[in-house]
């Protein structure tokens, strides 16, 4: 499942990508100038709004297939989320406390942390 949506992932983003650089520049920036007149479906103004739609439904489909592959990557994991770990909160005194995060680390006997203190 992973890697039929990682396929079609990479379709849209390389689908994406192209429409984007068919589109016409309109000139001025935030798509102020440009010209324009006619109406017909595939003048020039009927192509652009082709490739306007297809943009924006491409741009949705990107959109929900990451979605799907975060969730996919996070239902393969079994580790707890980092945010779960940040903090402990005392029983006894509702305080929260930082977790350690270095198990390696040499500690004193009171438990805090050493310092590794190098010659120079």
């Amino acid at each position: 499942m992973d890697q039929v949506l990682l396929v079609i992932h990479l379709l849209v983003a390389i689908a994406l990508v192209a429409t984007v650089l068919l589109q016409r520049s309109e000139g001025g920036a935030l798509g102020i100038g440009g010209g324009g007149g006619g109406g017909g479906m595939m003048s020039a103004r009927g192509a652009a709004n082709a490739l306007t739609k297809a943009t924006a439904w491409l741009a949705a489909a990107f959109f929900l297939t990451s979605i799907g592959l975060t969730i996919l990557a996070r239902q393969n994991v079994n580790e707890p989320s980092l945010l779960d770990t940040i903090n402990e909160v005392d029983s006894e005194t509702g305080i929260s406390l930082p977790v350690a995060r270095d198990t390696d680390a040499a500690t004193e006997d009171d438990g805090a942390p050493q310092i590794p203190v190098t010659d120079q």
